[in-house]
């Protein structure tokens, strides 16, 4: 029921086409492998393989497609697991279907997308963590990287940013890129956990 209905929000758009469904994770990477997807929708509790396992192998070859994990328990355990498997999206399979299309829009269009409710706990759940921890990659940043780091951890898009730093919006995107090809990270999503757990930002931070 769970994939007929996610099958139907996303035919619903027209610019959308699902090519696959699959009923465990050790299926699901073998039909993303055969029919080569743009993006992945991943459930994280599936038998076999579980989701998380199974987007670590669809990541690992080269031009992965991108993967959306989708979860009824928005847990801090999930959260950061998915983070770091790589996936450039996390929604609760409550969202509503509009914030599933627009999900799909947005990571295929290379940004990543977290659930408004998981942004909060992903921020909060750093709170109560370990000190931060350096990494000498920032050194490879300008100060103006730097800075577009900062407001992206905070979780503000490139328009914002734009508008923060009095520059285009292409600028920013420019910025974005640099910061992720010097820090060897995947997406926004992997920059916003280095960012906390670098120290370049913190909890409670405007």
């Amino acid at each position: 029921m769970v994939r007929a209905g996610l099958r139907m929000v996303v035919e619903s758009d027209p610019g959308m086409e699902v090519v696959g469904e699959a009923a465990d994770g050790r299926e699901a990477v073998a039909v993303a492998r055969r029919t080569r997807p743009d993006i992945v929708l991943m459930d994280i509790s599936m038998p076999r393989l579980d989701g998380l396992a199974a987007a670590r192998e669809l990541l690992a070859v080269p031009s992965p497609p991108k993967v959306i994990t989708l979860t009824t328990f928005d847990t801090d355990e999930n959260l950061h697991a998915a983070l770091r498997a790589g996936t450039s999206g996390f929604l609760l399979k409550v969202s509503p279907p509009e914030q599933l299309i627009e999900a799909i829009r947005v990571v295929h269009a290379g940004d990543a997308l977290l659930d408004p409710a998981v942004t909060r706990r992903v921020i909060a759940s750093f709170a109560g963590r370990a000190e931060p921890r350096p990494s000498p990659a920032l050194a490879e940043l300008t100060p103006r990287e730097l800075e577009v780091l900062r407001l992206l951890a905070r979780g503000r898009t490139n328009a914002e940013i734009a508008r923060e730093l009095y520059v285009g919006e292409a600028t920013v995107k420019t910025h974005v890129a640099r910061v992720l090809m010097k820090l060897s990270l995947r997406d926004r999503a992997q920059a916003v956990v280095f960012a906390y757990e670098t120290g370049v930002v913190s909890p409670g931070a405007a």
